[in-house]
């Protein structure tokens, strides 16, 4: 089967991300890249398409112009820029029929989601945004065991992702662009909040209803946060809550996700992402392994570990098979809904922090 021609917005040269979505891509051969506007700087987009061997722009405004009308131009494209650049260059490939393949969160505003919106609407290409962590075998079992009632009624969901590696001050490259409210939107809650709200959502398949957040900047003259509490209300009447924190010293990717019923209970842990632990009300506590994953979203026979890039990829593996036309998929891979869900989150637990806490109605 012919790999689908992809293009690259971002990711130049040195890039963290870029370089994790290449890999991911190729990984299956599901995928082939063939162009990128790589860079904002000529010269470096330049010796970026050079290094990788693929044809290079200056800007994403002409590529998507050039590539749509090539009959070998790129049939969807990856957009791994600071969030305030996802907007027009996601909007630019969707209206000239591109599929855009976009990194979380959606935008660093809601004007900007709103551009990406109206575009996806009226586009007869997908959006698709790379949430890796739902695309996890065992995150995905999770999501099964609870749609088929395993857990009973859902009562109470708790995520928490913590990371310290922004407990200083720092003035990294990715440390710059996400501790600058003009460029990230939002701190700790949209870089990192936004995953664990979205894995919450895909597991339970529930939507807070409304929420009261605490947003702090511990470390002195941060203009965005990097610690948040969160409690949710759920319209079915769970409660639950997230926390997230940049400044967490010692914990490098601490997700983490449990979810109690009325039932039975699970756990999740990115540190150890192909064992799920289920316990049941009256019985003992059972680890499941990637042997017990019903979503075939694995490469190697179980014992054999996989994880974040193969995360990726499996976002990467799905996301080409729907271009092809198998919409039975669509379901488990995070689009538009999915990142203005995101957004709404972000500016519910902002105007909330604002207001001291006051619980305030989700709204995508």
């Amino acid at each position: 089967m012919r790999p689908v021609r992809l293009g690259m917005v971002g990711g130049g040269s040195g890039a963290f991300i870029g370089a994790i979505h290449r890999i991911a891509a190729r990984m299956d051969g599901q995928f082939v890249l063939v162009a990128g506007a790589l860079s904002s700087d000529p010269a470096r987009a330049a010796a970026s398409a050079a290094e990788l061997g693929i044809r290079g722009y200056d800007d994403f405004a002409e590529m998507a112009r050039a590539e749509a009308a090539r009959e070998d131009g790129i049939e969807a494209v990856s957009i791994v820029t600071p969030n305030h650049l996802h907007a027009a260059p996601a909007a630019a490939f969707l209206r000239a029929g591109i599929h855009v393949i976009c990194d979380k969160p959606l935008a660093a505003t809601p004007e900007q989601a709103r551009e990406i919106a109206e575009a996806a609407r009226a586009s007869g290409a997908r959006f698709f945004l790379t949430h890796n962590y739902c695309a996890m075998p065992m995150v995905r079992e999770a999501r099964a065991l609870v749609a088929e009632g395993a857990l009973g009624d859902i009562r109470l969901v708790q995520a928490e992702y913590l990371q310290g590696w922004l407990a200083d001050r720092a003035d990294s490259k990715q440390a710059e662009w996400r501790t600058d409210p003009a460029r990230a939107g939002a701190g700790a809650i949209g870089d990192i909040g936004t995953h664990a709200w979205q894995l919450a959502q895909f597991v339970t398949g529930q939507t807070p209803a409304s929420l009261s957040a605490e947003l702090s900047s511990m470390v002195p003259s941060r203009t965005v946060d990097d610690d948040a509490r969160i409690a949710l209300r759920y319209g079915s009447g769970a409660r639950g809550g997230i926390w997230v924190s940049q400044v967490a010293v010692g914990q490098e990717n601490g997700l983490s996700l449990r979810v109690f019923g009325t039932e039975a209970a699970l756990e999740w842990r990115l540190t150890d992402p192909e064992r799920l632990i289920l316990s049941p009300k009256d019985g003992p506590a059972r680890i499941l392994t990637r042997a017990q994953d019903r979503s075939a979203s694995y490469r190697t026979p179980p014992g054999h570990p996989e994880g974040y890039l193969e995360g990726f990829a499996n976002l990467y593996r799905d996301i080409a098979s729907i271009i092809r036309g198998d919409s039975s998929l669509s379901d488990r891979v995070p689009g538009l809904e999915a990142g203005l869900s995101g957004m709404a989150f972000i500016a519910a637990a902002q105007a909330s922090s604002a207001r001291g806490g006051a619980w305030v109605e989700v709204r995508p």
